[in-house]
């Protein structure tokens, strides 16, 4: 796991591509250009943009030794002073699912935004029925703490999102 790069476009937009039909059930509706190289850049340039503005870490999964992207996480929504939280989304190719990634990744980005951001709380959300990001959540040591009805307009429709959080420490804002 690294910070996102602009010359991460082109792996990005191909493990996009790969994974299309895999992740449509989870992603909302995204244009054509979005799986492309273009698109991928000005996605790229957008998040650094608000990584740049403190709202958002942008970190890309890479496979060892030949940095092919297999995935993402984005701690995003960003809030200092007495609220001190953010808010995290991850993907991860399918042909690495299983093996303990996403949890890492996850593990990581708590111990960032704990670390390194002084947040004091992370939220994230899944589809109700996703039950693998909610195992991984759990073994990331998130709790559930409520059901959003129509939360995102996912795969074509208005969808209830299982909402969770893990608290980082009790210490207060800075």
């Amino acid at each position: 796991m690294r910070g996102v790069e602009v010359g991460d476009a082109a792996g990005l937009a191909d493990t996009l591509t790969r994974n299309r039909a895999y992740m449509a059930p989870f992603e909302p509706w995204r244009s054509e250009v979005f799986f492309t190289k273009e698109g991928q850049a000005a996605r790229i340039a957008a998040l650094l943009t608000e990584r740049d503005g403190g709202r958002l870490a942008p970190y890309v999964l890479v496979e060892a030794g030949t940095g092919t992207p297999i995935g993402m996480i984005n701690l995003g929504s960003i809030a200092l002073g007495p609220f001190r939280s953010g808010g995290v989304g991850y993907w991860v190719d399918q042909a690495w699912t299983g093996r303990g990634l996403a949890t890492a990744a996850l593990t990581e980005v708590c111990r960032i935004a704990r670390d390194e951001l002084g947040l004091h709380r992370v939220e994230a959300g899944t589809l109700v029925d996703n039950l693998a990001s909610q195992r991984v959540l759990a073994k990331a040591g998130f709790e559930q703490y409520g059901l959003a009805p129509g939360y995102l307009h996912i795969d074509g429709a208005w969808r209830d999102h299982r909402l969770f959080q893990r608290l980082l420490h009790d210490d207060p804002p800075l």
